[in-house]
């Protein structure tokens, strides 16, 4: 087979690349997925029962970007929709991010005033704290306590439970992310722009993809397809030690098993995501029909359990926060340069970086304009 371009995954990353690609240069590209389906970890169904679930857990699309929002616009209608979360401290659902309304739910009220007084004071309203600036800053306060129970009681076990490690252990930035947010605000996200696809991820996919110079090829590995295609450029949004073939050695990951659960109540919890820092193997559960909005008999939810990724018998879900892979990545890194732009490399997995779905869509369509469009 003959095309312009292989690009090789297709996540939010591979298929916006594709779509830029076959709308605006009119260029011929195969899109090749190793899974037997389009949409990456954001991909969902329609269970038995008729509820929309995301396969690999909550995916809900926030961003600041609007060019990102109007973008991924044109191939979706938006259900507006806010997300909130709970964690279960001492038997307790607490608002996290923790804000000033968890002070309430944990603490006696007249101390809850006490702890929201000192916070507005010392930091401001509205502003959102690094426990660790705190926990460093507030020594023998009240304050201090409080940096030191949100720490110990929903950051550290809920830490080790997602990536087998102690916060210690981890990147700095990890533990400088966990913030006291001095707001009554209780959304998970602060973005702009919020919502989920009103019909779903895998159909704003379809939509996405519908183009007649885009070919999709499932269950397919890119090795058993390499050379048989011939085509000018390659775009490789997989794992960078696998295309590499692991010279310097693997890549970690962390990846999730998920248990699936129906039930006949009408909801099972009272929002979407209900977190479990402390107690059980699973860190979370999530009911869809809070995302969704669906009106179905009965409802589906899942619990999350994070484990260590094996090659061959899970998904890698998340690059590890840890210096000396970062280290380990340089090396890869280096590799690339040696290709000379022949492939270009984007993603999650090829990048070894974290992103958000809007930050997948902001990297492909960014490498499109500054690098494709110019080459």
């Amino acid at each position: 087979m003959k095309v312009d371009w292989l690009i090789v995954g297709a996540g939010f990353t591979g298929s916006v690349l594709a779509e830029r690609i076959a709308s605006q240069l009119k260029q011929k590209v195969l899109l090749v997925e190793q899974r037997n389906h389009i949409g990456g970890n954001a991909y969902d169904y329609y269970d038995d029962q008729g509820v929309l679930v995301h396969q690999y857990g909550p995916h809900i699309f926030h961003t600041n970007a609007k060019y990102v929002w109007d973008y991924v616009a044109q191939f979706t209608e938006w259900r507006s929709y806010y997300h909130r979360v709970l964690a279960v401290v001492n038997g307790k659902p607490v608002p996290v991010p923790f804000n000033l309304n968890s002070l309430y739910a944990l603490f006696p009220p007249n101390y809850a005033d006490k702890l929201a007084q000192q916070l507005v004071e010392q930091y401001g309203f509205n502003v959102k704290v690094p426990i660790l600036k705190i926990r460093e800053s507030a020594n023998g306060t009240d304050l201090k306590f409080l940096a030191d129970y949100i720490y110990e009681n929903i950051f550290h076990h809920y830490t080790f439970k997602q990536w087998g490690l102690k916060p210690e252990e981890l990147a700095p930035s990890v533990t400088a992310r966990v913030p006291i947010y001095v707001s009554r605000d209780d959304r998970y996200f602060q973005d702009e722009f919020q919502g989920l696809p009103k019909y779903g991820y895998t159909n704003l996919f379809r939509r996405l993809l519908n183009n007649k110079n885009i070919k999709v090829l499932l269950n397919t590995a890119y090795q058993e397809v390499i050379d048989e295609i011939q085509c000018q450029r390659v775009i490789f949004t997989g794992q960078i030690d696998e295309f590499f073939e692991r010279m310097y050695g693997e890549l970690p990951y962390r990846s999730l098993r998920f248990k699936s659960f129906y039930t006949e109540q009408e909801y099972k919890q009272p929002v979407a995501t209900v977190n479990y820092p402390n107690e059980y193997a699973y860190t979370r559960i999530t009911e869809f029909k809070h995302l969704t909005g669906q009106r179905v008999y009965g409802s589906a939810y899942i619990e999350e359990y994070p484990q260590p990724y094996k090659r061959d018998e899970n998904i890698p879900y998340y690059p590890i926060p840890k210096e000396e892979y970062q280290a380990l990545y340089k090396k890869y890194q280096a590799e690339i340069e040696k290709l000379k732009g022949r492939v270009l490399f984007a993603g999650r997995l090829a990048d070894y970086q974290y992103y958000n779905m809007d930050q997948a869509v902001a990297r492909a369509l960014t490498l499109f304009q500054k690098v494709i469009c110019k080459s």
